[in-house]
């Protein structure tokens, strides 16, 4: 379940994105009730990019913003309690991490679900159904 983080440049102070990587997973699994799954905990991976702020905007204009994208099946981060929750934690998360100076409105959390069949672990296509089956065995 690929974690896309991007990042103005300044938004956290260097070196903070590791621990906003490991957060960040840490409360997807917790809202998902998988925390110390060992087949899901694995397969939570994360890019970072830090980017220059001529090269993120709002509305057209430079501004300093925090992305945090999902791309995961379209049974993670279904149920809208979860959503919620979820949300405002990784909300919560970039800004504590920025020492409380990014706003929380520029902070944009989403998520993409891919088809059912849409997916792979240990490199074989799954279904929701395949992948509920293998993560239950973590």
């Amino acid at each position: 379940m690929p974690l896309t983080l991007t990042l103005t440049e300044g938004v956290l102070p260097k070196g903070k994105e590791k621990e906003a990587v490991s957060q960040i997973t840490d409360a997807f699994l917790k809202n998902h009730d998988l925390t110390g799954n060992t087949v899901m905990t694995p397969n939570v991976t994360a890019t970072v990019t830090v980017l220059p702020k001529s090269s993120t905007f709002s509305g057209g204009k430079e501004f300093s913003g925090a992305w945090v994208e999902w791309k995961v099946p379209s049974f993670a981060l279904a149920n809208r309690n979860v959503q919620k929750q979820f949300f405002a934690d990784a909300t919560e998360i970039i800004h504590k991490l920025s020492g409380g100076t990014q706003p929380k409105d520029n902070i944009y959390v989403n998520v993409l679900h891919a088809v059912d069949g849409g997916w792979n672990l240990d490199g074989v296509a799954m279904t929701n159904q395949e992948l509920g089956e293998a993560i239950s065995k973590g």
